[in-house]
This record gives C-alpha cells, sequence and structure tokens, in this order.
C-alpha cells in the first residue's frame, strides 16, 4: 500500500479545494542560480516595500475648484497705506460698489498717522473722524467797501515780491487762495478786517495774499495742496503746521497775538541762557511737518464688485488738483480675517501649503511712484476664496482669500483730484486646497503586488535561465 502527503491519513474533501498543494522536497532541486534569484528577490521586495510604505505615510497638497458656498453677505477688508505727499488733514477713504453703496470719508477703524519723507510714523493723527466745520463770519459790507479806507492786505505781485515781502516783515501771515474757491471768497472779508485791525492795534505782522492761478510758481514751491492755505512765517520760514482753526477777526487776532508772545519768549530766552542760541529754542516750537500720511484700518464691504479709494477731500478747503501727488507704498492689503498678522492655527497650517498657493498680500510692500501732475495708480484686484482642508480642525480656520492683482497710471482731467483706487470683484468660484493620502486598503493590496510580482517575474527568469544553462545530456 502507498503512502500519500498527508502521512497515509486519507484525503477529505476539503483538502480537495486546496490551491497551495505541496511538492515532496526530494521532487525540487536546489540550484546556485535559484538562490542567486531568491536573494534578488528578497533584495527587491525589501525595497519595494520601503519605498511603497513611505508613499503610504506621505501625503500629498491638492487643489480642486469648486463654486464658491459662502453665504456671508459681507468681506472684510484690511489695508494699510502710505501717501507720501498728502497730508492726514486731507486725506479720506471711501467705499463704493455696484449695490449702491456710496460711503464717503469713512471714519470706523481707520487710523491716521503722519510721518516723514521715508514713510516712517512721526506722530498719531488719531482716528479717522468727520471734519469739523470751520466758522465764518458773515459781513455786510462788500470787499470794495472795505477797500474804502485802504487796502490792507498785500497782494502778492511775483516770486520776488514774495521773497522781499518776507525779509521786510519778520513776522508774516499769508493767504494762499484761489479765485474759484469758494471757501476763498468767503474768506476774503474776513481777511481784509482782519488787517485792518492789525494796522490798527500796529502789531508787527505783515498781511498777504496770493494768488495762486496767478502765481503758479510760488504755490508749487510752497507745496500749497488746497485752498485756502493759511500760513505763518517767521523771518522768511514757514513755521508748520499750517493754520487749521475757526476763519474769523477773532480768531486771527487770537493766533496773531499767541505767535507774538512766543516770539517774545524767545528773546527773552535768549538773554538769559548762555550757550544756547535763539535758533535752538526755535525748534521746540517750530517741528517741521512732512506732508505726508499712513492710513490704516478696516473695511467691511460687500461681496459684490466695487472699490474703495483714498483721495484728498476737505469740507473746509478746495483742493489744489495740480498739487495733489499719490504716490504711495501699500504696506499691506488683505482680505478677510486673516489680517497680516494670522493666528497660530492659520500659520501652522499655511506651513503646509506651497508658496505658490499663499497669494493672499501680492501687494504688500510694493511701491507707486507718480511722476507726473493730473495722474494716480489705480489697482484691479480679483479675490478668490480659499479653503484650506485638512482634517478635523479646518472647521477652525476661517476662509482665506487669494487674489491677483494689475496696476496701471491713470490720468485725469485738470480740473479733477486723483484719487489712488483699489477696484476688487469676487470670482464665483473657490480653491479647495486638502490633504491626498492613501487608503489602508490600497496600500496593502500594492504590498501584495509587490511579493507575488516580484516572486512570479524572478521565478519566470530563473525557469528562463535554468533553461538555458542546465547541461545537455549526451
Amino acid at each position: 500500500m502507498h503512502g500519500n502527503l498527508n502521512g497515509n491519513r486519507p484525503r477529505s474533501a476539503v483538502s480537495s479545494v486546496d490551491f497551495y498543494r505541496r511538492v515532496p522536497r526530494d521532487l525540487t532541486e536546489a540550484t546556485t542560480l535559484g538562490a542567486f534569484m531568491s536573494l534578488c528577490a528578497i533584495v527587491l521586495m525589501g525595497l519595494l516595500f520601503f519605498a511603497e510604505t513611505i508613499a503610504f505615510a506621505r501625503s500629498n497638497i491638492v487643489t480642486e475648484i469648486a463654486l464658491d458656498d459662502n453665504t456671508d453677505p459681507q468681506i472684510q477688508l484690511n489695508f494699510n497705506v502710505t501717501l507720501f505727499a498728502l497730508h492726514c488733514d486731507y486725506v479720506s477713504v471711501d467705499v463704493w460698489d455696484v449695490l449702491g453703496t456710496n460711503k464717503q470719508n469713512v471714519t470706523k477703524n481707520i487710523e491716521k498717522w503722519q510721518v516723514n519723507e521715508a514713510g516712517n510714523r512721526v506722530s498719531f493723527s488719531g482716528r479717522n473722524r468727520e471734519t469739523r466745520e470751520l466758522e465764518y463770519e458773515t459781513h455786510v459790507e462788500s470787499l470794495e467797501e472795505l477797500h474804502a479806507n485802504g487796502v490792507h492786505v498785500t497782494s502778492i505781485e511775483s516770486k520776488e515780491h514774495f521773497e522781499e515781502f518776507l525779509k521786510q516783515h519778520e513776522m508774516a501771515f499769508v493767504n494762499f487762495f484761489a479765485p474759484w474757491c469758494m471757501w476763498c471768497q468767503r474768506l476774503h472779508p474776513t481777511w481784509e478786517k482782519f488787517a485792518e485791525l492789525v494796522d490798527e492795534e500796529e502789531m508787527p505782522v505783515g498781511i498777504a495774499s496770493v494768488d495762486c492761478v496767478t502765481h503758479v510758481d510760488i504755490c508749487r514751491e510752497q507745496v500749497i495742496q488746497a485752498f485756502p492755505t493759511l500760513r505763518w512765517y517767521e523771518e522768511g520760514t514757514f513755521q508748520a503746521p499750517p493754520y487749521k482753526n475757526d476763519r474769523t477777526v477773532a480768531a486771527f487776532s487770537s493766533f496773531t497775538k499767541r505767535k507774538l508772545e512766543l516770539n517774545s519768549k524767545f528773546k527773552d530766552w535768549s538773554q538769559h541762557q548762555k550757550g544756547k542760541t535763539k535758533e535752538e529754542y526755535r525748534q521746540l516750537y517750530n517741528v517741521a511737518e512732512n506732508p505726508g500720511c499712513q492710513v490704516s484700518g478696516t473695511l467691511m464691504v460687500n461681496r459684490v464688485p466695487g472699490n474703495f479709494h483714498i483721495e484728498a477731500k476737505s469740507k473746509n478747503h478746495n483742493l489744489n488738483a495740480a498739487m495733489t501727488n499719490l504716490t504711495h507704498r501699500v504696506n499691506h492689503l488683505s482680505f478677510g480675517q486673516m489680517g497680516k498678522n494670522p493666528s497660530r492655527l492659520v500659520m501652522r497650517a499655511l506651513k503646509q501649503v506651497p508658496e505658490s498657493l499663499q497669494q493672499f498680500n501680492p501687494l504688500d510692500d510694493q511701491m507707486y511712484i507718480t511722476t507726473k501732475f493730473h495722474s494716480a495708480f489705480h489697482h484691479y484686484i480679483k479675490v478668490v476664496s480659499t479653503h484650506l482642508n485638512f482634517g478635523s480642525s479646518s472647521k477652525y480656520i476661517p476662509t482665506l482669500y487669494q487674489f491677483l492683482e494689475q496696476s496701471q497710471i491713470v490720468s485725469y482731467d485738470v480740473v479733477n483730484v486723483p484719487e489712488a483706487r483699489f477696484s476688487y470683484d469676487l470670482s464665483p468660484m473657490s480653491v479647495v486646497i486638502e490633504k491626498s493620502g492613501r487608503k489602508w486598503y490600497d496600500y496593502l493590496t500594492s504590498l501584495s503586488a509587490i511579493i507575488g510580482g516580484t516572486f512570479t517575474t524572478l521565478g519566470l527568469i530563473d525557469a528562463v535561465l535554468y533553461r538555458v544553462f542546465k547541461p545537455k545530456k549526451l
């Protein structure tokens, strides 16, 4: 009776479906080629297993485009812009959109800082607020009637005349005006009455007026940005800042007397202090004022096409369009709650995102220089919502906003005041950024394919090589 592979035990019905039937060891043959191919199989499977494990443990960042499902009616706009040649008194931030929103001189959450020539902060100008309307006097007499007893205001006739006037008067109060300016027209009778009062009280002050339409060179040299501009001069030097109070005879008189008292104190101090000059004490009161302003804040704007623009505007002045230079630097501009200083959670998430997908503030620290009159830069911005989907923590990450921008210089008519405009348009599509990793069953399938494929492939190669190199029988 012959034995079987089951140890002389009878076969059961289950063993008939065995896929892995055994071959007796004495029926197999071990060869050097087979050992070499086995080692190759082990090494190759080990390398593929290691590479597949690394690929399984590593996740990739993928993006997809989807319809923006954001239902918020408004979006936060964050900005910080430095204007190098526009005084904070004249800076106005306006908002407009296609739904009819038209906000003039927005004051909520807006701050202004006076800056020096390099654009660095010098003094805090306060939160933006509604400008107080200055008080004017109503005169029964016309300007011609006031001139009946003589003209008391010196009318500057030329640049040389202006320089000579400042030399003749140690103290001078000068009105720079334009004939078409309605505020200047209201001021003329008051200015004449004030000059008459100065003569009556024999104040050592020269009162003058400069027509900036006729004498453009004088006003351009003095950088007159608005009409009327009232400036106080001492020994031919402008004492910043310009006069900003009510435009009445009493207010002018009070201001002038304070200036005279201050000058008297300078003279007294210079006699009693040793080693100090009059000019050194004057610096305490005559602080240089650069006509630059840094305006920053946040705006809540509707999620529709619109713009916010920075322009020169004043309730009590007519702006000089020819001297409005809107050279500016965008320190920061972004949309959404992230702002310039995102939270730690957002920063951790953004570390996993490629730089090419982080176009959240491409305008930051960009300089836009205007070299010609009656022109300004306009910026066109396309905003795209961006959602980070990085697991359970994603629900705490606010919606981010990337944008593309294009800037160009726009020319204005001579009578129009230029404005730095930032036009924005929100895309109906959004970008979804998420991690893409392999599933565990995909990993196991790949491992099985590596083991089976390597074993089978090298087995076939071994069989072919064995037949090729097998000694032939004689």
